[in-house]
């Protein structure tokens, strides 16, 4: 299923898509760095984490609104572990969850605008 063209055209859109893309993948690289070289827990199987966001990033590019809606659902999950972490552990991983808030939250609005905006627009239009 293509996007319609009047989304991939919008430039609002794409601004909020490129928002959205950022955070994703920032995400996966904190995620992954986090896990593998920073704060590595026991075998560093937590890495597999970030499988989800991985598989979310395709939708996100192709403008699915199906998918904006999932990731508003999945990245409180991650929220949720940012503000775990932050509150129960020391050191380095407390700047490490609070940047994982903060990129949650980011990614969160991104998503909700994005719905929003493609709902709106679908309404006006005949």
């Amino acid at each position: 299923m293509m996007p319609a063209m009047s989304a991939v055209a919008d430039p609002r859109l794409k601004r909020v898509r490129a928002l959205a893309v950022a955070c994703l993948l920032a995400l996966i690289a904190l995620g992954l760095a986090w896990e593998l070289w920073l704060a590595p827990t026991g075998n560093r199987s937590l890495a597999l984490k970030i499988l989800p966001l991985a598989l979310t990033l395709a939708g996100i590019l192709k403008f699915r609104m199906v998918t904006y809606r999932w990731v508003s659902l999945l990245v409180w999950v991650y929220f949720t572990e940012g503000v775990v972490r932050a509150t129960s552990e020391s050191g380095i991983v407390v700047g490490l969850a609070l940047a994982e808030i903060l990129l949650c939250l980011l990614l969160f609005a991104a998503c909700v605008m994005h719905v929003r905006w493609r709902l709106r627009r679908a309404a006006v239009q005949p």
